[in-house]
């Protein structure tokens, strides 16, 4: 199954030992989820990114789930991954599992 990156900078297809197909995408959330969409069938397709990946796919309505991996340590900087949402979200907790030194949350987007 081909990994699609959301970027901004144009990059060639990178194909791995294994197989794997890197696509960098640059034409915005919406139209790489429906590529992603497109080449997984029938599967499901996950979304893995930093805080303004996440905010753009929250803000536009596209996710149905939400996973969160909190770890017990605190950085104190980087991006707030809530801080641009401009509405409120309202979250189903599906589970929460502790793990040594993190906590897997995850969410269904009620819609």
């Amino acid at each position: 199954m081909p990994v699609f990156v959301l970027t901004h900078q144009a990059k060639e297809q990178l194909v791995k030992e294994g197989g794997t197909t890197f696509i960098f995408a640059t034409n915005g959330v919406e139209e790489t989820l429906n590529q992603a969409k497109e080449a997984a069938g029938k599967k499901q397709v996950l979304i893995v990114g930093g805080a303004r990946i996440i905010q753009e796919y929250l803000k536009a309505g596209l996710l149905d789930e939400l996973r969160l991996h909190l770890d017990h340590v605190l950085l104190g900087k980087g991006l707030r991954l809530f801080d641009t949402i401009d509405r409120n979200i309202e979250l189903e907790e599906i589970s929460a599992t502790e793990g040594p030194g993190v906590t897997h949350f995850r969410f269904c987007v009620v819609k």
